[in-house]
């Protein structure tokens, strides 16, 4: 309930590979998984609700704020179904169309508005694409605004899921919900091979993981002596030469030239 001056804030999701939204949940009793209906700046739309209301004060609100409008309705799950089998035909003409004309383009994914309003047609192409024509045959066919978004490999992979080479889901697909900036620093930091192929998630881009693990290397390591630091050993004193960060252990390079592998709670 909102009180003097708080708002009740919920985190909502539109896609399941998608951002989390804030918006305001006013008196609604909302549990997570709820699917609601919110307004939008596209208009209405069926999001579900992901993290659990939690009172906010007004001057920390986010600029723009919108509204849940209610829980779903029978009805709206008939409309949601209605959309699903829109966008079923929307793709099969739409892969028609670029067969058709010949486009350097392939289509990921499509999404109607839950008002019917507009249909957002997700592309992924090597070079900028004139596309006009194609718009055209889309709003003849459907009668509705069209809008065709040029995304990225990471978007992609994201978007059609698949296994890493870890063996699971990517990580963009499930736990990491919004997609950070990975640099090779971060593969530095983490001491991991630096060899494209190790580091390369689906997308062809540096994994995810290694921005979302980031900050964990960077807290332990706080704790650990710096390599080439000289240290007193119970063999001798050496040179750190290498870390294992996750084991926190440290390799020690002895004056005679022998390595020992050294736990940092022993130093």
């Amino acid at each position: 309930m909102e009180q003097g001056n708080l708002k009740n804030i919920v985190g909502i999701k539109f896609r399941k590979d998608g951002k989390i939204y804030n918006f305001d949940a006013a008196d609604l009793q909302l549990a997570k998984n709820d699917p609601v209906i919110v307004n939008t700046e596209n208009g209405v739309s069926w999001g579900t609700v992901i993290t659990p209301v939690m009172p906010v004060p007004i001057n920390k609100l986010p600029v723009g704020l919108k509204s849940v409008v209610r829980k779903v309705t029978e009805e709206d799950f008939w409309i949601k179904k209605e959309n699903e089998t829109l966008e079923q035909e929307s793709r099969q003409f739409c892969l028609e169309k670029i067969k058709e004309r010949n486009l350097p383009m392939k289509l990921i994914d499509v999404e109607c508005l839950f008002d019917k309003s507009q249909t957002v047609f997700y592309f992924t192409a090597e070079s900028r694409v004139d596309f006009r024509e194609l718009v055209k045959d889309l709003v003849q066919q459907f009668k509705m605004r069209i809008e065709l978004r040029h995304i990225g490999s990471r978007h992609e992979a994201k978007m059609i899921k698949g296994l890493g080479i870890c063996g699971r889901e990517v990580c963009c697909a499930n736990s990491i919900p919004n997609l950070d900036r990975v640099s090779v620093k971060m593969a530095k930091e983490q001491s991991v091979s630096l060899n494209p192929e190790k580091i390369s998630g689906l997308c062809g881009r540096l994994m995810c993981c290694l921005a979302f693990e980031f900050e964990g290397y960077q807290d332990m390591k706080k704790h650990m002596p710096k390599c080439g630091k000289i240290i007193n050993a119970a063999e001798g004193r050496g040179k750190i030469i290498r870390q294992n960060i996750l084991k926190g252990e440290v390799v020690v390079e002895l004056e005679s030239g022998k390595e020992i592998t050294v736990n940092i709670k022993d130093l």
